[in-house]
């Protein structure tokens, strides 16, 4: 956790510069890349070294169909995910390798595909409209707040284990230092840059997405332990892989997008 709060602080002021100063096509381009980079991560971990082919194969399609899907334009959208389907399911009936793990090794393919892929390409979808680099910059202000809280929090009230199995040194006492400064990330955008959300949007908004990003970060924890790593790679040296810095990012840009698009503005 303490590498995640460095990681943030160091790279947020350049972050944040890309996405104001982004056109379309630069921010398409942030999308692509960060979702083939998460993808890369993730099939590297959950695919054997046998399916190196399959892992580059599922990163350039993942990356690709991300792009489309950010487009919310609905025929390209469940055409590309019915092509992708019928793609990998007739691949893996002709290269099954190993009977006894071809379908686990599919259905992996597809948890990229809904775990990384669409909740990615929400962050494209959010940033256009008419506020979406303002909710974006929400989104990241919102995290930030809720991972240092709930580090500050843990190390110096944390007594009681949150989750042992999946994560053992997550306490309650940091979740709930996590939910407040999500709270607190919600006040301060309503007061700074969002004035729109308001009392009511901005209570539900924190009692949602404080919890998503500490579910988000508990699921990350859960894949690599079910495969026995520690880290998601090695991209950041000292501090782990890019999925490690997403994990509490990637539920929160869905629900977000529909927020902003339910309530228009």
């Amino acid at each position: 956790m303490k590498e995640r709060i460095i990681t943030g602080i160091i790279a947020l002021p350049a972050l944040i510069l890309y996405v104001y100063f982004a056109g379309p096509f630069l921010f398409s381009l942030l999308v692509f890349v960060v979702t083939a980079l998460a993808l890369n991560e993730f099939h590297q971990i959950v695919l054997p070294d046998g399916r190196w082919v399959e892992r580059h194969l599922a990163t350039g399609l993942g990356a690709l169909l991300s792009l489309l899907i950010a487009s919310m334009n609905t025929v390209p959208v469940l055409a590309g995910l019915s092509l992708v389907t019928v793609f990998w399911l007739a691949w893996f009936l002709f290269r099954f390798h190993d009977l006894e793990t071809v379908m686990q090794q599919i259905g992996l393919i597809f948890l990229g595909i809904f775990y990384l892929v669409i909740p990615l390409a929400h962050l494209g979808a959010l940033a256009t409209l008419d506020s979406g680099k303002l909710w974006i910059f929400f989104i990241l202000l919102l995290t930030m707040a809720s991972d240092t809280a709930a580090y500050f929090v843990g190390v110096s009230l944390g007594r009681h284990k949150l989750y042992p199995a999946i994560s053992p040194n997550k306490s309650i006492e940091g979740a709930v230092g996590g939910m407040a400064g999500a709270a607190l990330a919600v006040v301060i955008a309503t007061m700074w840059f969002l004035p729109e959300i308001g009392f009511l949007d901005g209570l539900f908004l924190a009692l949602i997405l404080g919890p998503l990003a500490q579910i988000g970060d508990l699921i990350e924890s859960m894949l690599k332990r079910s495969f026995g790593v520690k880290d998601s790679g090695g991209l950041i040296p000292g501090h782990g892989g890019l999925l490690d810095r997403l994990d509490s990012l990637i539920l929160i840009f869905p629900v977000v997008y529909y927020f902003a698009l339910l309530k228009d503005f």
